[in-house]
């Protein structure tokens, strides 16, 4: 950190979006410093914050880095914690910057707008003990950022244009555990703001989130969150879920999701499997694909076991990776089936929403209260609210006319 001083610096970020907000505060950090952000070019240093949950995003760090042999190179994110000896392995003239590192330079809640969307760091860390993950390792026990700098960083960001602010971290309904608060009381914080705009509440462990459900839950009616809750299962099987280290039976993640839906209206639920993992039979695979098809997320993220060393999965025996393919496959199928059940039954509703987005010329991105992705082909300017009625579907979004 000492020596990226008065250079053109080029910042690269993969992994999550808790990453990119972290660079946002590197890139403060580095402009005071007497650095000007270059594209890579010109850059004189190349920063790369650096994911590493799955073998696959270990190995496209390791080539991005080899990207720039002539360049000086400061990695920072979770590799610099976990594997810095594959690091200097790779480059040995290699500068870490760790993430506390950032933090004691830049301690307020962490922000930046892409556009007009907003992202708030609300801490680092979680409260789990997942045995596939390498990441807790990297980002440590859970310490949230205050509840003050939250609303103060989520007012800037409301100021300076964004009508979508992300909250995100490692584990959101872990906020405030550590502060003597949760995230209920957050959430109502954030709703009290002045301003046009709406709440994402990130990734949230059912373990965390069952202690806190009863008052969670009806802060998702609030007018300024967002009505969709990630919630991350891994699992259908109990065994499973017992070897993963999660904390919860798949019984009481049902009735997670059950109280959700009965509470909010039209509630969107995302969740997450890991397939192929070690101790998983092809008994507890088909208990997965059972509790997808009763539980009918709208977003299902699908991931294939990989082996994180020096975690306690890595002491089981992989299993080939043919079967994890061919069970993966299986689970997308049955999902991409209830995307499609879900989605049919959107036809002919009429429903307000904001612009969030443009990806394609010609047409926009648009949100529902349940952040519904709901494509309009027309050129609207972001922000925008209007009345849409949903004409058609496509597997992974709804199209939408003006009403």
């Amino acid at each position: 950190m000492q020596t990226l001083k008065n250079k053109k610096v080029y910042f690269e970020t993969y992994g999550c979006t808790f990453n990119f907000a972290d660079t946002e505060k590197l890139k403060e950090i580095a402009v005071r410093q007497g650095c000007t952000v270059s594209g890579p070019e010109d850059a004189e240093a190349v920063v790369i914050n650096t994911c590493t949950v799955v073998s696959q995003t270990e190995r496209a760090m390791i080539r991005a880095i080899n990207e720039f042999p002539d360049r000086e190179i400061y990695v920072t994110g979770c590799m610099p914690v976990v594997q810095k000896e594959t690091l200097l392995s790779v480059r040995p003239d290699i500068h870490i910057i760790l993430p506390e590192d950032i933090y004691k330079q830049n301690r307020h809640a962490g922000g930046m707008v892409d556009k007009n969307t907003g992202v708030v760091q609300v801490g680092t860390g979680c409260l789990g003990n997942c045995a596939y993950c390498i990441t807790r390792h990297a980002r440590g026990r859970m310490k949230s950022f205050s509840s003050e700098n939250i609303v103060e960083e989520t007012k800037r960001l409301v100021g300076k244009g964004a009508t979508e602010i992300q909250l995100t971290g490692q584990d959101l309904s872990a906020w405030g555990k550590d502060i003597g608060s949760d995230l209920s009381e957050l959430l109502y914080l954030l709703n009290e703001i002045k301003g046009d705009f709406a709440v994402r509440v990130g990734m949230m462990n059912p373990a965390t989130v069952i202690p806190i459900l009863e008052k969670l839950v009806p802060a998702f009616k609030l007018k300024k969150i967002y009505s969709f809750a990630h919630l991350p299962v891994q699992a259908g099987s109990d065994k499973v879920l017992k070897t993963m280290q999660r904390g919860y039976t798949q019984s009481e993640y049902r009735k997670v999701v059950d109280e959700f839906k009965r509470q909010v209206p039209g509630i969107r639920i995302s969740t997450d499997f890991i397939i192929g993992y070690p101790t998983e039979t092809e008994e507890d695979f088909e208990e997965s694909v059972k509790l997808l098809n009763d539980t009918k997320p709208t977003k299902v993220n699908i991931t294939r076991f990989s082996v994180r060393e020096n975690t306690p999965a890595a002491l089981y025996k992989d299993m080939p990776d043919w079967i994890k393919k061919n069970r993966s496959r299986k689970l997308t199928i049955a999902a991409n089936s209830i995307y499609d059940e879900n989605n049919e039954k959107m036809i002919g509703k009429v429903l307000p929403v904001a612009v969030t987005e443009k990806k394609k010329k010609g047409s926009v991105i648009s949100r529902d209260k349940s952040y519904n992705n709901i494509v309009i082909k027309e050129d609207i300017p972001l922000g925008t609210k209007l009345d849409v009625v949903i004409k058609s579907h496509r597997t992974h979004y709804l199209i939408a006319e003006r009403v």
